[in-house]
């Protein structure tokens, strides 16, 4: 019989599933359920050894004589401290030792309750990685315990071996041993750069080819991280999400074409393969994640970084992303493929969304910029919040956008600092609250006319006004959305920038020619001032009309 501290179970399955087979345990009360439940698992081989002084260096021999990944579990208090010089040396030594420490619950730390210490970091730049167990209390809680401890135990014994500390809260009582199994968990398989043949890559391929609903899924990438024809290639024969922010090129009208589809099940993936890092679109996210509970899902990336964004990955896929994606084999997917590209109901969506005119607005402006710069060379530098959205809409090229926090500061300064390194006109997308934000961007004599801006000035944050619930609430104006009447005239006179300005659609369209063909040494910002809620409502027809 197991424990029933269902972070405890999660552990002692996940150990054994990653291929522990030995640990070094001392004796205490916390850390009893812990103890239970690795000497019930027949495939763990438990040493008890009374001083944790010791036992650290007792593991560390052990790893040493196998080459693989040793428990050492402690109980709470001062047990933890004892084991730092045992751990120090396995850093250094590049050993895979798994410090297992029993905690009490968080609550109670520094409430002079007995071992009540923080014990969680407390081996501080002697571990590869330390974590805190969640006491889990619902699906995603548990999700997270899950992936936690699949991190740390793929970081113990990747690369360079090293100590890793996984804190475990345990809250009284202890000894009630109810369960008769351990739960079944999902174990996340790395494969290494350095393992191009193994199990698992070979395993991914060849589940891949058989597919008959594979998806491939490219988050923001590095414009030079895919070839033009390996995207071709990938978008000629499968059915690939991609915004206008990752390499390779994006798929027009995505958003909108899943909003419509995500309850269909034939539109539904099998397999997903997700390469790259954020995606913009919380329609995407979402349609992926509900695909995600039935579809098997492998990520792969330069770094092997281990983000389960769908929240059901099972392997991870470290190295060169093009030369993987230049492996897969495309047999079985032609049916699906054609689904995504030539249905009926897909070509009523995407004529749908082209024929839509919005009225002037924000969407109206960058719609109008999109197609004045369409055939014109230059670099696309988006904001965050409404103004990315917008451009996922309507681009037709690659966009710089600082998704990797999703923060509306500094967007401006990037845009200028890429404008210095770079020959070509420098295009900026912004909103208001983003662009005053980061005024002190322009407060700077190096930039010169190849930068261009184009700020959407609707008097406040009104992404938070299609939020139903805060309209209801005195502080959504003024504090939440940050209503204000401020124009950038007075920013751009004080550093030497051309001001245009535009307020219906006629002065848009000259604002626009202005902004594009106007020759100046000085950067030049396009003011467009909208009515906030008049936005909003265009969004919506956007959507109802599709």
């Amino acid at each position: 019989m197991y424990s029933d501290k269902e972070n405890v179970n999660i552990l002692t399955s996940l150990l054994v599933n990653h291929g522990v087979n030995k640990a070094v345990v001392c004796p205490g009360s916390r850390n009893a359920p812990i103890v239970h439940n690795l000497n019930e698992c027949p495939d763990v081989e438990c040493y008890p050894v009374t001083d944790e002084r010791s036992a650290g260096f007792y593991a560390l021999g052990i790893a040493q004589a196998t080459g693989s990944p040793v428990v050492v579990c402690v109980t709470s208090g001062t047990a933890l401290l004892n084991l730092l010089p045992a751990v120090a040396e396995a850093f250094y030594q590049h050993l895979p030792l798994i410090v297992v420490s029993a905690d009490r619950p968080s609550q109670w730390i520094n409430q002079l309750d007995g071992q009540t210490i923080p014990q969680n970091g407390a081996l501080g730049s002697f571990v590869k990685k330390s974590i805190n167990l969640p006491e889990p209390h619902d699906e995603e809680e548990r999700w997270f315990c899950n992936r936690m401890i699949n991190e740390v135990l793929i970081s113990c014994a990747c690369g360079a071996c090293g100590p890793v500390h996984i804190n475990v809260p345990i809250t009284e009582p202890l000894y009630s041993f109810t369960q008769t199994k351990l739960p079944v968990e999902r174990k996340i398989e790395f494969v290494s750069a350095n393992a191009d043949t193994s199990k698992a890559r070979t395993l991914m391929l060849d589940r891949f080819k058989h597919s008959s609903r594979p998806m491939i899924v490219i988050g923001q990438s590095q414009i030079e991280s895919l070839s033009e024809r390996l995207s071709k290639h990938l978008q000629s024969n499968a059915v690939v999400l991609i915004e206008p922010l990752s390499a390779g090129g994006a798929q027009l009208y995505l958003d909108e074409i899943v909003r419509c589809v995500e309850n269909d099940e034939r539109y539904s993936p099998d397999f997903i393969l997700y390469i790259g890092d954020c995606i913009v679109s919380k329609s995407i996210k979402k349609f992926l994640r509900k695909a995600a509970r039935k579809a098997e899902v492998w990520m792969a990336s330069e770094d092997g970084k281990i983000a389960d964004t769908l929240m059901n990955a099972i392997g991870v896929i470290e190295g060169n992303v093009s030369e993987l994606l230049d492996t897969i084999v495309f047999d079985n997917c032609k049916d699906y493929y054609h689904l995504w590209h030539d249905s009926v109901v897909v070509k009523n969506i995407v004529e749908k969304c082209r024929s839509f005119i919005p009225k002037y607005s924000q969407m109206s402006a960058v719609k109008a910029f999109e197609e004045a710069i369409a055939h014109h060379d230059i670099i696309r530098h988006y904001a965050n919040s409404m103004s990315v959205r917008f451009g996922c809409i309507y681009s037709k090229g690659y966009l710089y956008v600082n998704r990797g926090i999703n923060g509306i500061e500094g967007s401006l300064s990037t845009a200028a600092g890429y404008s210095l390194a770079s020959d070509k006109d420098v295009y900026c997308v912004i909103g208001d609250l983003s662009f005053f934000y980061d005024q002190n961007a322009l407060w700077n004599k190096n930039i010169g006319g190849n930068l261009k801006i184009l700020l959407l000035n609707n008097g406040g944050g009104a992404i938070f006004g299609k939020f139903e619930g805060l309209k209801d609430s005195n502080a959504r104006d003024n504090l939440v959305m940050a209503k204000h009447d401020t124009s950038a005239a007075g920013i751009c006179m004080a550093n030497h920038i051309n001001h245009i300005e535009a307020f219906n659609a006629e002065t848009l369209k000259a604002g626009l020619d202005k902004l594009i063909n106007m020759k100046s040494d000085n950067p030049t910002l396009l003011e467009v001032f909208t009515d906030a809620e008049n936005d909003m409502n265009v969004i919506k027809e956007y959507y109802t009309s599709i």
